[in-house]
């Protein structure tokens, strides 16, 4: 029976994964900051693991914990919208923090014990703004564009090893907890200066033509861990595969 680690499984996207991967009798490691007991079904096939990827003794404990690692899911991030020039570098450094360097320490963590076996596969969660580029996401759209760059070169190197590197990009999903786990950094980042141009912003936000499930991710993310070809990307989604187009 195979193993996936999940971070950022409290929620959204990787809850939805966590669940998804366990009904199709998958071992299922759903890692996050502060386990929640419940979200998830009771079974001996969940194991709920604390889990901070900004923080190298966590990201050792929890592989540790999970023991064969056959896919490692990086879906654990921080949103954040404003504009720019409200931004502080610091925030910045947070958002690159647990979207870039989190699925690198992550991916850093899994790869001996895959090399050695010449098996396994990372499958690294961006987003659809890294097909289309959107304003007041400058600082999100940087982090996880890192992410798209350094995961086609690791499929690559990684690739001589018998390692697959996968990229799943979901569209938009208005019902993640995307602005909510962002709120307190995000608050001031729309300055009086900026409130005109990101008035109809906010509004198309709120009335999307198109929007991604939390399911259409989880399948995306299974595609991507049994796919055996060269395929890199994998949008999620109908307004993702829209943006994508024909590869």
């Amino acid at each position: 029976m195979k193993t996936v680690l999940i971070t950022g499984s409290s929620s959204g996207y990787g809850l939805e994964t966590a669940r998804h991967f366990h009904d199709l009798g998958w071992n299922v490691i759903a890692t996050m900051r502060r386990p929640s007991p419940g979200i998830l079904p009771a079974s001996d096939r969940i194991k709920l693991v604390a889990l901070d990827v900004t923080r190298a003794d966590s990201i050792a404990h929890a592989v540790e914990q999970a023991g064969p690692i056959d896919v490692l899911v990086n879906n654990a991030g921080i949103g954040v919208i404003g504009a720019f020039e409200a931004t502080s570098m610091q925030t910045v450094r947070e958002v690159f923090e647990a979207n870039t360097f989190g699925a690198m320490a992550m991916v850093q963590a899994v790869i001996p014990q895959m090399r050695e076996r010449r098996a396994g596969t990372i499958v690294n969660v961006t987003s659809s703004v890294t097909l289309a580029s959107m304003p007041l996401a400058a600082a999100y759209t940087a982090s996880k564009t890192a992410v798209e760059g350094f995961t086609g070169s690791l499929a690559h190197e990684l690739g001589a090893f018998g390692i697959r590197v996968k990229l799943v990009e979901p569209g938009y999903c208005p019902t993640t907890r995307f602005a909510e786990n962002g709120a307190e950094r995000m608050n001031g980042l729309i300055p009086d200066t900026y409130a005109d141009y990101a008035r109809p912003i906010f509004d198309a936000f709120a009335r999307p033509q198109a929007t991604t499930q939390p399911q259409d991710v989880a399948q995306a993310i299974w595609r991507a861990a049994h796919d055996v070809s060269d395929q890199l990307h994998f949008p999620a989604g109908a307004d993702a595969v829209a943006l994508a187009g024909p590869r």
